[in-house]
């Protein structure tokens, strides 16, 4: 048997062990409906702690012959879902039944390399603290950001600072050189957000003040709403799906950018708001990093990274 015979076999276990979760499903990879899809993809994410998107079981699962194997990380992956711990030993091992046995041995093994690993990365974070102190503390920029209607304090992760002294050569700043530019003289910055109206605003020398300034930021509503969407239950998707439509432009385009290198899905609008109405743990691994507006405030371009 060939790796593409083994791949093969490793699809229909795949199957069967789907199947234990959700009996009722007796057909096959081409009647492998969208909902079925999502419900792999919660149960890989639940099982294997891993994101397979819908875009690489379309390629790689659903169709009845394969020209190609798929990464050796993900067969890894689908090897764990059905009990083996990896492909190199689905190829070696005998195949003694077409039934998917899912070893309690496997499992405890993996629980246990699971929890050896947390607790080895545990002892090194631990150790990195101590022995490399000076590295422990960053300092953030003496100014503190904060929406203009909440008066909350916004997450400086989704934000980006640029210098705006020379309008025609903005440049972006890290907090070390914003910190060090600002330390002595007044500086003009430019702070942007994919969640926020990009806001100007006169920093004075931290030298000169007692306490950080304040900068008030305006939220974009409509991003705020699809923020929000990404990570709440779902409770009316009816409703949640007539605000999609209103805020979202008919010419959206949105890119997700896949974790570990593994490519790109773009989706229009219907897309993407069917991905919004129907919850999957996927969508709380998604972070909005651009978005842009059309002239009247509708979404027209959001890129995503999956985290």
């Amino acid at each position: 048997m060939n790796e593409m015979q083994h791949f093969q076999e490793l699809k229909r276990r795949v199957l069967e062990r789907y199947r234990q979760d959700y009996p009722y499903f007796q057909g096959d990879w081409k009647t492998f409906s969208s909902q079925d899809i999502l419900n792999l993809i919660a149960l890989l994410e639940k099982e294997c702690k891993e994101t397979v998107s819908e875009k690489w079981i379309y390629t790689h699962l659903k169709p009845e012959t394969n020209s190609k194997l798929p990464r050796k990380n993900m067969l890894h992956v689908l090897c764990r879902f059905v009990g083996v711990s990896s492909w190199d030993e689905f190829i070696y091992a005998p195949l003694a039944t077409n039934a998917v046995i899912v070893s309690k041995d496997v499992t405890n093994r993996s629980k246990r390399g699971y929890f050896w690993g947390i607790g080895t990365g545990f002892l090194l974070l631990a150790l990195g603290y101590f022995i490399w102190p000076e590295k422990k503390v960053t300092k953030m920029p003496p100014v503190k950001l904060q929406n203009q209607y909440t008066q909350e304090t916004v997450d400086s992760t989704e934000v980006q600072v640029f210098d705006a002294t020379n309008t025609t050569a903005v440049k972006p700043m890290t907090p070390q050189q914003f910190e060090a530019k600002v330390r002595e003289k007044p500086l003009k910055v430019l702070v942007k957000s994919p969640f926020y109206k990009d806001t100007i605003v006169q920093i004075p020398p931290s030298s000169s003040v007692q306490t950080p300034p304040v900068v008030t930021l305006q939220p974009d509503d409509y991003a705020m709403m699809v923020k929000a969407f990404l990570k709440a239950d779902i409770t009316d998707w009816q409703k949640r799906k007539m605000q999609l439509q209103h805020i979202l432009s008919d010419e959206l385009q949105v890119m997700v950018m896949l974790k570990d290198g593994l490519g790109t899905e773009f989706y229009n609008k219907p897309q993407f708001v069917q991905k919004l109405t129907i919850p999957t743990p996927v969508l709380k691994r998604w972070a909005i990093v651009d978005i842009k507006n059309e002239p009247d405030g509708r979404l027209k371009a959001i890129r995503i990274k999956q985290e």
